[in-house]
This record gives structure tokens, sequence and C-alpha cells, in this order.
């Protein structure tokens, strides 16, 4: 039995398919908690991002032990760099599926704003407005700090009622409790506590 276990793992079945497949879907798991914990460090998520350094440091030691022992072996290389790749989109789609963190939303529009303003704020969004003089006209711009997830949310409204308005959205580290009374995600703040 020892005997036909040792054979399988030296045979070409294991080499040049299983071993491959394996390095694969380790590259891809290393990789893809790689893209999540840089996500999480520049979020400042200082318990979750070296956590995720552990594992991603972890699978990626194993891995290439792995690649090591088989240096000869061109397929493993291939599976390596391929799961690389994988990995990074697949991080990448979850990164944006879990859409943490808070963005802010600036809006800039020529179009009268008092619609979007209106429904941006009954829609329990914190809103900052004003005046602008633009290239070649006045315009007015809008600002808010919203949870990276409501961000189509708001896009939609801003759509509905100002379709041809600019916008831009920058990631946003940290704010102040006391300057986010009307921020919308935490409602806890909003009544004070």
């Amino acid at each position: 039995m020892e005997i036909l276990s040792t054979d399988f793992f030296e045979g070409n079945l294991f080499s040049y398919l299983i071993l491959p497949l394996l390095i694969f879907f380790a590259r891809i798991s290393d990789v893809t908690i790689g893209t999540l914990r840089i996500v999480m460090v520049s979020k400042g998520q200082k318990l979750i991002a070296p956590l995720l350094g552990f594992f991603e440091v972890i699978i990626w030691l194993i891995t290439m032990s792995k690649i090591i022992q088989n240096i000869d072996n061109w397929v493993a290389y291939v599976a390596y760099g391929a799961g690389f790749a994988t990995g990074n989109y697949i991080g990448l789609i979850i990164e944006e599926k879990l859409a943490v963190g808070i963005v802010q939303l600036q809006i800039i529009t020529r179009q009268n704003a008092q619609n979007l303003i209106a429904k941006l704020k009954a829609g329990g969004y914190g809103i900052t407005h004003h005046e602008a003089q633009g290239a070649n006209e006045k315009v007015a711009v809008i600002y808010t700090i919203i949870k990276r997830n409501e961000v189509n949310r708001v896009l939609e409204i801003m759509r509905t009622y100002n379709p041809n308005a600019f916008y831009s959205i920058e990631e946003v580290k940290s704010i102040s409790r006391a300057a986010s009374g009307y921020f919308k995600p935490n409602l806890r703040w909003r009544k004070g506590k």
C-alpha cells in the first residue's frame, strides 16, 4: 500500500496535473487574500489586515516549497503564474462586492441642482453644496460622505435628477464624529449617541 502511494506522488499524473492544480488554487487563495489585505491596510483595519497577512504568507510558503521541490516542472510554473493572475482578478471582484469603507462623492452640475439636493436630503444623505465658477459658467458643487456600498444608490438619484452631472469619488480613511451629524450609515451619530 505504501509503495502505491509513493508511486502516485512520483508519477506523471501527480507531477503534471494534480500538483500544478494544487499550486494554481493555492496561488489564487494567497493572492486573493493579499489583495484583500492591501485593501484592509488602506482602510486602517488593524486587526483584520495582519490576520489576512498571516494566512497569505503561510499559503505562499507552502506553494513556493512545492515549486522548489519540483524545479524542473514547467507546468508548475505556468500554474503558479495563472494562479497569480486569477487571484488578482478574484480579489478585486471580492473587494468590489464587499464595498468596505467610506467615500466622498463630489457632484458638479451646470443644471439647476435644487431637485437633486432635495432628493439626496430626503434619502437621508448629509450634503454640503455651493455655487462655483466653472470654465464658462456657474455650476453647483455637491459633496456627500457615504458608505461605499451606497454609491450606486446615490448615483441612481443623481442620474435621475441630473443625468449629465460630472462626479468623482474619493476614498475617505476616517471622518470626524463631531462633523458627521448627518452621516447616514451610522444612525447612532445622528441621534447623538
